[in-house]
């Protein structure tokens, strides 16, 4: 086997796990995942720390959390010395390239939330933190001929639906790189909310008469979330397809068995769970927070098997470099779980992640959602801004219908979390205070020029290359 294999990882749009039938959904078949699910490893804990956007997306792609990049919120622009898991791997010889949605960047900032059917760029150089082939957009949510930056200032359409457009364009990079290694993110954006048409409608035709939602959705949301969940479903028949034919092109070509394949979403939705509106996340409950993750890997991760061990957002970068046999660079915060992916036997494995929002808006700080928690295989544990505290028990009420916190049988447990929460706060230089008192952290453009740990030098100033070896 050629020591370089390739990555195919597919990130996937606000898809939480509990949506999937490998998870537990009833309501919808997803072959082409499953055949996925067979072939590799099904993460039953991989955790989005950052249920939103731009944070969750800012981990997995350098590695590193909130509290070091700046990334509090959507919408913020990425320093220019943050190295990225494209940095590490065009370093060892890999062609990177990025497709679909990228959300790293301010693009047409502040017209976001009043126009967000318009093109948007992200500039030729560090933006793209040293993806090469880009066919990708920062946040818009047109999908149907909707439209990718080509060059700089340019853009063009995709035909027909965003899964089959962006397909097109991930198979053209992976046949331009001939015998290169190579490395593709593709990042379609459902099954995400848009003002616009949801999805084709033969993937509603495939949807029961009827819908059912669990039992953590409350009467009054109910009505709301069924009509919500509808093209939700819809949308993720839309991502089958899709990884069907990437699986089918990977195959015809040969490229399979050398070939990484991470299928994994930066956040969940509520779906209408807890009584919050169907298209929220932001929360510190399973809906936002847990996401489906397949890692599939011939030859080196056990097929048709599942992982319990818990991967956070800041996990993929250091633990697929660990596989691909790259090193590591010395600015990642994650931890390389790749042992426990492989079912080593005596892997580390992380007791708790922690997890954490800042923000109650999107793209700009507005107080009122501050709330930092870990997340361990059995527990949700959660200290909000107010005061109130919340521990959910998963191994007795996965729905996380009953707080337990402050109850005398969990007081001893209660009490470790608190703890773990707090050694994690110390160590990323975190506080949970109003988000307000954060705002200069970032300048008049969105840049990043503080951190949990102080000022910081220019944020296009370049990185520190050494950091690769």
């Amino acid at each position: 086997m050629p020591a370089k294999p390739n990555i195919v990882f597919l990130l996937v749009d606000q898809l939480r796990a509990s949506s999937l039938p490998l998870y537990g959904e009833t309501q919808i078949k997803t072959p082409n995942i499953d055949r996925l699910a067979a072939q590799g490893v099904v993460l039953e804990n991989a955790i989005s720390n950052c249920p939103v956007c731009t944070p969750a997306r800012a981990m997995l792609v350098t590695g590193r959390h909130p509290q070091t990049t700046g990334h509090l919120m959507n919408s913020v622009r990425t320093r220019h010395s943050e190295l990225s898991i494209a940095d590490a791997l065009a370093n060892a010889g890999y062609k990177t390239g990025w497709v679909g949605k990228w959300h790293l960047h301010t693009g047409v900032w502040p017209a976001l939330d009043r126009l967000p059917m318009q093109p948007d760029w992200v500039p030729v150089g560090r933006d793209r933190l040293g993806f090469q082939y880009w066919r990708a957009y920062n946040q818009h949510m047109v999908y149907f001929n909707g439209f990718v930056q080509s060059g700089d200032w340019s853009y063009e359409r995709w035909e027909g639906y965003e899964t089959d457009g962006l397909l097109k364009y991930g198979i053209e990079f992976m046949d331009s790189v001939q015998d290169d290694p190579f490395c593709l993110f593709i990042s379609p954006h459902q099954p995400h909310y848009t003002p616009g048409e949801f999805a084709p409608a033969e993937y509603y035709a495939r949807l029961p008469v009827n819908l059912t939602l669990p039992g953590n959705v409350s009467a009054e949301k109910m009505n709301e979330s069924l009509a919500m969940y509808r093209h939700y479903l819809a949308m993720i028949l839309a991502i089958d397809d899709m990884v069907g034919n990437l699986l089918n092109y990977l195959d015809s070509t040969g490229k399979a068995e050398n070939t990484i394949f991470v299928m994994t979403s930066d956040h969940g939705t509520q779906a209408g769970a807890q009584g919050i509106a169907p298209w929220q996340k932001k929360m510190p409950y399973e809906g936002s927070i847990r996401v489906p993750c397949i890692v599939r890997f011939p030859g080196e991760l056990e097929a048709g098997t599942r992982c319990d061990a818990l991967t956070a957002m800041t996990d993929y970068f250091p633990s697929l470099c660990s596989l691909a046999g790259v090193p590591v660079p010395r600015s990642i915060e994650g931890q390389d779980v790749s042992a426990a992916w492989r079912g080593a036997k005596g892997a580390a494995e992380q007791d708790a992640i922690f997890i954490m929002n800042f923000s109650a808006a999107f793209d700009w700080l507005e107080t009122g959602k501050e709330w930092r928690g870990v997340r361990t295989k059995t527990e949700t544990y959660v200290r909000w801004l107010d005061g109130r505290v919340e521990l959910f028990d998963l191994s007795v009420d996965p729905l996380q219908n009953v707080n337990v916190a402050g109850r005398q049988e969990y007081s001893a447990r209660e009490a470790w979390l608190a703890q773990r929460l707090a050694a994690f706060q110390q160590q990323r230089g975190d506080e949970l205070v109003p988000i307000t008192k954060l705002s200069d952290w970032h300048d008049n453009q969105r840049r990043t020029v503080r951190n949990g740990y102080g000022e910081l030098s220019n944020p296009e100033s370049l990185p520190d290359w050494s950091l690769l070896r």
